[in-house]
């Protein structure tokens, strides 16, 4: 007798459900597809203990007809897909038919649906069963509630994590969701608090402004761009609200979000020397394309996906976030609201607000001076004007104690989405230039009364100031009319430097010039295969080694363009960055010279300055690309306001 059979429906659908359900949050994002599939413009989503106890997902889609109640929750049924051909052609989230069979055999399911607002049907399944079906009263669109979830496979639930760490992959889910459909009011309420509420305004920035604050979505910065094949959608977060980990990348294709290492290494590489090692930005990127140039079917989850053509579209992404910040000014504000947290309500705030405004106007000084209310950036994102303050004290605490603490949500909400409406007029999220109005300006705006100093031309993106003095021989200390600014010189140094080196080591022939000693390298003999492969590449280079016996080579000259002192420790790195990677990345060779070379020549902190040594480091700082952060990403200015220092030293209470 033969041993092979086929397994039991109830088997394997709690098998299929191991790949499927991994945990509660699973159960939400495999209704919440379904929903959204459904043609849903509201969702709202309630569960219980984080999950386990309950889940349930209502929205008021298209309903399930009353003929296909039958096939619901058998496995691999879909109304999705017809034919092979459709599968290269998805454009739906979801599209395998094992969602509602592998949520079944692992819980208890009542479903309710309605097709036209008359008749309902309610159906209930125990461990993949369909147990009862009966007529019911119900809402066009569909109500599942999921109840008891691994209640039959006690060695799942025992690896379910706490409830808070389930109910945060649930928000995450959740948010992701709300952020890739901004047009579908989204809620998710956890034992009978509100965690998140969308509006379906179809505004991506909006929905940020909930998941995030509104101290990071007035920070937003909205880029799209267009190949052959692609249109690229996104919201880039100013490098000051960096995070510790990757997780607040938000990449999605038509609309699905998927994780892939070259998308986010795309990401890095435009944010280089803006971000510091080890730190990530907040972004929201959404890419439409063709579905056959993407293959969703190559993972159980849908996470991962394969592109064609993701060159092209690396490329696309670094270039939009280039030109994002290119022309913005960058520098950082010292939050004094973490320190004081006295503003509790929004009126409060805003009469304090336009008493200090009141008093600035009668104390503005003479026409030789620039005027609060006219400094702005060219692409209205500057941190110095006192138009901006309007909103970045009020939201720096709003969304972290405010929120939280106030009596009306619904005004918190209301004052929200008012300065998200100012902000969308104003273009404070638009990357396109603007004329002079109101708090903006033109270049010969900014210049009108101001003498320019000598040395070079004024740029737009580090405003003029005046040199008072240095703290401790290491931060420079500066004025205008927007406040008080602190400069790091040697970050200020490092980052001319780094610039001017660049550009040199990028124009230099790989002429040689020999070391003293050779150096010489033993290798394994996996190792020496891969050195033979690339040899010809790391010649092209520079770095030529010669066989010397034997498993070893020997290096005995080096490229003019490797600073003298570090030549060696460049040519080790090299070597094994071909041994760990199997390519020769000139171009991060280079880049990582001129950090280095930058580094070692700029001056450190406890060098004394003159004043006008001082005014000539700011004034070279001005004419960089890049002046707000060093090579490694640390900020080099930061700007303390008027308004600031009145609430510091109490005269504003």
């Amino acid at each position: 007798m033969g041993k092979i059979k086929e397994l039991q429906t109830s088997l394997a659908n709690k098998i299929a459900a191991g790949e499927v359900v991994e945990r509660p949050g699973s159960v939400v994002k495999e209704l919440l597809e379904n929903a959204i599939d459904a043609q849903a413009t509201e969702i709202n989503i309630e569960v219980e203990q984080s999950g386990v106890a309950s889940i349930r997902v209502v929205d008021n889609g298209t309903g399930i007809e009353i003929d296909d109640l039958d096939l619901v929750f058998h496995r691999h049924a879909t109304s999705k897909l017809d034919v092979d051909d459709d599968l290269f052609h998805i454009r739906t989230l979801g599209f395998r038919g094992e969602a509602l069979a592998s949520i079944s055999s692992v819980s208890k399911v009542t479903l309710k649906t309605c097709t036209d607002n008359q008749e309902g049907q309610e159906v209930y399944v125990e461990n993949g069963e369909v147990l009862n079906q009966k007529p019911a009263k119900a809402k066009r669109g569909t109500d599942i509630l999921v109840e008891s979830l691994f209640y039959n496979t006690p060695a799942r639930l025992k690896y379910i994590k706490s409830l808070y760490t389930e109910l945060g992959k649930i928000t995450d889910i959740v948010n992701r969701m709300a952020m890739s459909h901004p047009d579908i009011r989204i809620s998710l309420v956890s034992d009978g608090k509100t965690i998140i509420k969308t509006n379906g305004s179809g505004r991506t920035n909006e929905v940020m402004a909930e998941i995030y604050g509104m101290k990071v979505a007035k920070d937003l910065v909205h880029v799209t761009g267009d190949t052959s094949d692609y249109h690229l959608d996104a919201y880039f977060a100013r490098p000051e609200h960096s995070r510790s980990n990757k997780h607040y990348i938000s990449i999605f294709i038509n609309g699905r979000y998927i994780k892939n290492f070259l998308l986010n290494k795309a990401i890095l590489e435009g944010y280089h020397t803006l971000l510091m090692i080890g730190r990530y930005p907040i972004c929201y990127i959404n890419i439409e394309m063709d579905p056959i140039l993407v293959d969703v079917n190559v993972h159980p989850t849908k996470l991962e996906v394969r592109l064609s053509k993701e060159d092209q579209l690396y490329e696309l992404i670094v270039e939009k976030i280039h030109e994002a910040f290119k022309n913005r000014i960058l520098i950082p504000q010292n939050d004094m609201d973490k320190m004081t947290k006295k503003h509790k309500v929004l009126d409060k705030f805003e009469q304090q607000k336009m008493e200090f405004e009141k008093r600035q106007q009668h104390n503005t000084p003479n026409h030789n001076t620039l005027e609060h209310h006219n400094v702005s950036s060219e692409n209205n994102n500057v941190l110095n004007d006192e138009h901006q303050l309007n909103y970045s004290n009020l939201t720096d605490t709003f969304p972290d104690s405010i929120q939280e603490s106030a009596n009306d949500y619904d005004e918190y909400k209301k004052a929200q989405n008012e300065i998200l409406d100012d902000m969308e007029t104003e273009g404070v999220s638009n990357n396109e230039e603007t004329t002079t109005h109101g708090n903006h300006f033109s270049e010969s705006n900014i210049n009108k009364d101001i003498k320019e100093p000598v040395g070079g031309t004024s740029s737009r993106r580090v405003p003029y100031m005046e040199i008072v003095g240095q703290v401790h021989g290491t931060y420079i200390i500066a004025q205008n009319e927007n406040g008080m600014f602190m400069i790091d010189q040697h970050a200020a140094q490092e980052r001319i430097k780094y610039e001017y080196f660049r550009e040199k080591i990028g124009d230099v022939a790989n002429e040689s010039q020999n070391l003293l000693i050779p150096l010489t390298f033993h290798f394994s003999k996996d190792e020496l295969m891969i050195i033979n492969q690339y040899k010809g590449e790391l010649d092209k280079v520079g770095v030529h080694l010669e066989p010397f016996g034997g498993h070893d080579y020997i290096v005995d000259s080096y490229p003019v363009w490797f600073p003298k002192q570090e030549a060696e420790e460049i040519i080790k790195d090299m070597i094994e960055y071909v041994l760990e990677h199997k390519k020769v990345d000139v171009k991060k060779i280079r880049e990582e010279a001129a950090i280095m070379m930058s580094c070692k020549k700029s001056i450190k902190a406890n060098h004394y300055l003159k004043n006008n040594e001082m005014a000539d480091l700011v004034n070279q700082l001005r004419e960089t690309e890049d002046p707000f952060t060093c090579p490694h990403g640390r900020p080099i200015i930061i700007n303390f306001s008027n308004y600031e220092l009145e609430r510091l030293f109490k005269r504003i209470i």
